[in-house]
This record gives C-alpha cells, sequence and structure tokens, in this order.
C-alpha cells in the first residue's frame, strides 16, 4: 500500500512522527544546515560511491540531444552536470530544488563549471510542480524523494509534467538485499555517520535523520507499485551495490 501522510495528518521525519504540515520545514532545515557541505554529506553517507551510482544513473537515462530535462531534488548539480552533454547546446536542463539555499549552490557551481547556456533554475515543490502537463522528455530525482512528504503526489506531479513516451527516474537508497550486511550498515549509518557529521560538520543530528529517513523510504517493489498507481507503465528497478541504492524506471504512456 502506497504511502498517503495527509489522510492521518502526520507522517514520519526520520523515526519521529511529526504532522505533515511541518516535515517541509523540519527537511528544509536539515538541508539548509547541510546545503554548504553537501558533497561531504553524500562522500560519508556512501563512501564516495554516490559518484559511481550518479554517472551509472545518468548514462542508462533515455535521453538525446535537444531534449527537456527536469532534475528534481537538484542538490549542488550532480544530475545536471552529467546530464548536459547528453542533452546538448539543443537540449535545456531545469534543475529543481524546494530549498533555496541548496538551489544558490547548484547554480553556483553549474556557472563554475562553466555550465550557464540551456540551464534553468526554479525553487519549487515536487508535489505542486510549476510546470504545464507535457513539458519535459525526462523527470530525474537523485536522493530527494524520501524527503518528500506526500510521495504519491510527487509521483503524480512526475507523471504529469512528462511528455507521452518521456521517462522517469529516482535514484534512491533503498533495502539492502543481504541479510549478513544489514548489521554492518546500520553500524555504519547509525553510530558511524552521526559522529562523522559532528566532526567534519558539526551538526550530528541532520546526519542522524538522514540515515532514519533510508529507512523509512519505500522498498523497492513498494516504489515500483506506487509508481505504476500514479499512472506509470513498464516500471521498474534495478539494484546497486546490494540494494543500498535502487534505481527505479517508469514511462509516460
Amino acid at each position: 500500500m502506497s504511502e498517503s501522510p495527509y489522510n492521518s495528518g502526520t507522517t514520519h521525519f526520520g523515526f519521529r512522527d511529526v504532522a505533515a504540515r511541518d516535515k517541509q520545514k523540519l527537511v528544509g532545515e536539515v538541508f539548509t544546515s547541510v546545503a554548504g557541505k553537501y558533497d561531504l554529506m553524500n562522500d560519508l553517507m556512501s563512501l564516495g560511491i554516490h559518484r559511481v551510482w550518479k554517472r551509472y544513473f545518468t548514462a542508462t537515462a533515455q535521453v538525446r540531444p535537444g531534449d527537456r530535462v527536469l532534475d528534481l531534488a537538484g542538490g549542488t548539480g550532480d544530475i545536471a552536470a552529467l546530464l548536459k552533454s547528453r542533452v546538448g547546446k539543443t537540449g535545456s536542463i531545469v534543475l529543481g530544488d524546494i530549498n533555496a539555499g541548496m538551489l544558490t549552490v547548484g547554480r553556483d557551481r553549474m556557472t563554475d563549471r562553466g555550465l550557464v547556456a540551456g540551464m534553468e533554475y526554479v525553487q519549487c515543490n515536487a508535489e505542486a510542480l510549476p510546470f504545464p502537463d507535457n513539458s519535459f522528455d525526462l523527470v530525474t530525482i537523485a536522493f530527494g524523494l524520501r524527503n518528500v512528504t506526500d510521495k504519491d503526489a510527487g509521483l503524480r506531479e512526475m507523471y504529469r509534467v512528462l511528455k507521452v513516451g518521456g521517462q522517469a527516474r529516482v535514484l534512491e537508497f533503498s533495502e539492502v538485499k543481504p541479510e549478513w550486511f544489514r548489521p554492518i550498515y546500520d553500524f555504519h549509518s547509525f553510530k558511524v555517520l552521526p559522529r562523522l557529521g559532528k566532526l567534519f560538520a558539526g551538526d550530528a543530528d541532520s546526519y542522524q535523520y538522514l540515515a532514519e529517513s533510508i529507512r523509512k523510504h519505500p522498498p523497492q517493489e513498494q516504489l515500483k507499485a506506487m509508481m505504476t498507481e500514479a499512472g506509470f507503465a513498464r516500471c521498474r528497478y534495478t539494484n546497486l551495490s546490494a540494494g543500498i541504492v535502487a534505481i527505479h524506471d517508469g514511462y509516460k504512456a
């Protein structure tokens, strides 16, 4: 069954139950706190492997020169930068993020890389996107869906703004598959990661939340079902690194 936090008026913020209306603000505070050290955050959470995951995620996306792409929860622009060469000079990428601090970091980094032409930056909520129907050939969201309060609404919006035949791709931490590996992964997530966050970023609480948010995110089969329910066709997923992360795909028929 898919998650509908607004039905009860409460949702999860990590392992805490909070009013659904408060989650956006709480998540915003986390990412405002970590915006300047976002790459460090990802390195600590994934032991640096996130760079490989992102390259695979973008290299296997359905995109070609001239396409228009929406990258939600665009963070520091990692996904947009990797996709820029694939859409070419005639294509365009909209980097969207609900957090102004993250969006600013992303814009500055893209500019520093010399990636200016064909780039747009929009502060937006994934649950209510400010774009017309059938606007994009590809919609991506990497390590952001788990922070969306109403994930069903976010998936429906991704479907709405896609063109017919367009692809939606979700890269997200998921459920580790090997039983023997789970205790090791839990130890890293809940014991090591917050301490590293405190040591390197002076912020243990945000890193504790991020570890907890991974465990509350729908596992592979549940997210696949949610995408199907949102209207996507040919939904599938690919596990990476034993299911630490998964790539989910869906198409607008």
